[in-house]
């Protein structure tokens, strides 16, 4: 009879493991989320060193308590993690920083035309923008969905609230997108 993935985990959790045990298995199921955290971070707090830092801080969080880690998938565990440690770190500076990253503004000149190049960094530039005028509780739920790829189960996980906010957030936080791009396209800015 097959266990369910969570269970299972659990149960291997639970076992008692000496502090080597324990770092080999952090590693195995955590490194391999370093790229996600990051991803998650960034868009959080908008800022490529702040994000690193909050990577870091939430993975020493995520180690120190890694034996307490119970009931759902390492993935969303971690992330929310990341997700608190952002939370923390914009609560404290109070602060929304708006500035985007001109590392990820140069992007590769694909198209045939610099007409369109042009017309596609700004549409980017206008979506980043938009992303980065909602309000927190939308713009992590789109991320987590919309870039990172996650189920609403797992989605509900990380951001701690039942299923059904993370649906109604999701639906809130796409309209409320699309109206901030209506909004900037009626103003010549799209």
């Amino acid at each position: 009879m097959d266990l369910p993935e969570v269970e299972l985990c659990d149960r291997l959790r639970s076992l008692p493991m000496n502090d080597q045990e324990r770092l080999t298995r952090f590693e195995s199921e955590m490194l391999p989320l370093t790229n996600d955290a990051y991803n998650l971070a960034r868009w959080l707090v908008q800022n490529d060193q702040d994000a690193h830092d909050m990577v870091q801080e939430a993975f020493l969080r995520a180690f120190r308590f890694f034996h307490g880690m119970r009931g759902e998938t390492s993935k969303a565990w971690l992330l929310r993690i990341v997700r608190n440690v952002c939370y923390d770190h914009l609560r404290k500076r109070q602060v929304l920083s708006n500035s985007s990253d001109s590392d990820q503004e140069n992007l590769p000149d694909t198209n045939p035309s610099p007409e369109a190049a042009l017309q596609t960094k700004s549409e980017i530039a206008a979506v980043r923008s938009a992303l980065s005028k909602l309000p927190e509780d939308f713009r992590t739920v789109l991320v987590l969905r919309e870039m990172e790829e996650l189920s609403y189960r797992e989605i509900s996980e990380i951001t701690q609230v039942p299923i059904g906010t993370v649906m109604s957030r999701l639906a809130r936080g796409r309209q409320h997108l699309t109206d901030l791009l209506k909004q900037m396209r009626a103003k010549d800015l799209l």
